[in-house]
């Protein structure tokens, strides 16, 4: 019981210590809130700075309602929207346009190209022809210069027999000449004129 009332005896201090602090401590915070909470300012010694914030504030947006400042901001944004749209549909425009354009090019490389085809085959008709008629024309003169040679040599050959036969006849004629002055004196042919005379 002795060490009991010793041991209290020994705590009460600690507690008393414990108490003391916990209540300086409250005092610490009570103090500290007491610092927290400030006076506020007054403007002019009437109102807080934020009260004629706010009533600056309001009062200005009255006064821009007033004076029709939503409509000149809406009337701004709706020509900018306008103006947008107007953009746009000149974009939608072009850009259709374009594409007019890029097809109109498209069919006309593709023309082209049938169109190129077309003249190449023609062209290649056309010299084939060229080549045919070429040859028809070639052989054609080989024949008309093969049967004007033919002709010449034909002429050539008649020229030359009739000259052959002139020139035999020329000398048959003289041969014959000869001959008959050989053969016949003046006399025989007096006899041979009269026998013609005479069977006329």
């Amino acid at each position: 019981m002795a060490e009991n009332t010793a041991a209290e005896q020994g705590a009460a201090p600690v507690a008393q210590e414990a108490a003391h602090e916990a209540g300086a401590h409250e005092a610490g915070a009570a103090q500290a809130h007491v610092a927290v909470e400030h006076a506020e300012p007054e403007l002019l010694g009437f109102a807080p700075p934020v009260a004629v914030v706010s009533a600056s504030m309001l009062v200005l947006i009255l006064i821009m309602i007033w004076k029709g400042v939503p409509k000149l901001i809406s009337g701004g944004l709706d020509s900018s929207i306008a103006q947008i749209k107007a953009h746009l549909e000149e974009a939608k425009t072009l850009r259709a346009e374009a594409e007019a354009l890029r097809k109109e090019y498209a069919d006309k490389i593709a023309n082209a190209e049938k169109d190129a085809a077309a003249m190449l085959e023609h062209a290649h008709h056309e010299a084939e022809a060229i080549v045919a008629k070429a040859e028809a024309d070639t052989t054609e003169l080989i024949a008309r210069r093969h049967k004007m040679v033919e002709e010449k040599i034909s002429a050539l050959e008649l020229a030359t027999i009739n000259d052959l036969r002139r020139k035999a006849a020329a000398a048959a004629a003289l041969a014959a000449g000869d001959l008959i002055k050989a053969n016949h004196s003046a006399d025989a042919d007096k006899a041979l004129v009269d026998k013609a005379i005479a069977g006329i």
